[in-house]
């Protein structure tokens, strides 16, 4: 939705870029992570750096998601912009407390075949219990979304990622993210329109 609403292309991964050089970057991370190994910042980078290459965010712009996840990521991916001209210009923190999202992953429950997704706590499904509203199929639920597993990945993203908030701070704009999505998808469609309009505004200046 903030995408269509922008106009903007989404970086994300990068694998929506299909050039010889990122198939092999693909290629490459593919290979370490079957082999159990770590895939360095910069390998991640140079494959974020070859989506971003792509004419649609060269001539619109684009929006990363999840990426960088690190303060060195982050500092790759900045001389990688500088060296195209460009710079981040926002970075939306969506603020939600850790009990609140223990609850939304926790219970999470998902119909395979349609990408439907319910939660127990919030939106429970409304037929029967455990099963799609629309197709009565048996909902699922992702073999990662338990509480351990979401407390170890809570305290990386302290650790870690919560970092680039300083390191970013000048463009930083929070969001309160405990609410119903379209609230929360409004508010962050908003705020990039502001800096957008702002950022136009001091180029005419």
């Amino acid at each position: 939705m903030l995408r269509e609403e922008v106009n903007r292309s989404r970086g994300d991964d990068g694998t929506s870029t299909s050039t010889a050089t990122t198939t092999q970057l693909v290629l490459e991370i593919e290979r370490l992570i079957e082999n159990g190994l770590f895939v360095s910042d910069d390998i991640v980078v140079a494959l974020v750096s070859q989506a971003i290459k792509h004419p649609d965010c060269s001539s619109h712009g684009f929006i990363l998601d999840g990426f960088p996840r690190t303060v060195e990521q982050a500092k790759l991916l900045d001389q990688v912009l500088l060296d195209g001209h460009k710079r981040i210009d926002a970075v939306i923190n969506l603020v939600v407390a850790d009990e609140i999202l223990v609850k939304r992953i926790t219970g999470r429950l998902i119909h395979t075949a349609s990408g439907r997704s319910y939660n127990i706590f919030f939106n429970p499904p409304k037929v029967k219990e455990g099963y799609d509203d629309e197709t009565g199929e048996i909902l699922t639920k992702r073999s990662d979304d338990t509480k351990e597993k979401l407390i170890i990945r809570l305290n990386e993203f302290h650790n870690k990622t919560r970092p680039i908030l300083d390191h970013y701070r000048d463009v930083v704009v929070h969001i309160d993210a405990d609410g119903p999505m379209d609230v929360v998808s409004k508010a962050c469609c908003d705020a990039v329109m502001i800096l957008m309009d702002d950022e136009d505004n001091k180029r005419l200046d």
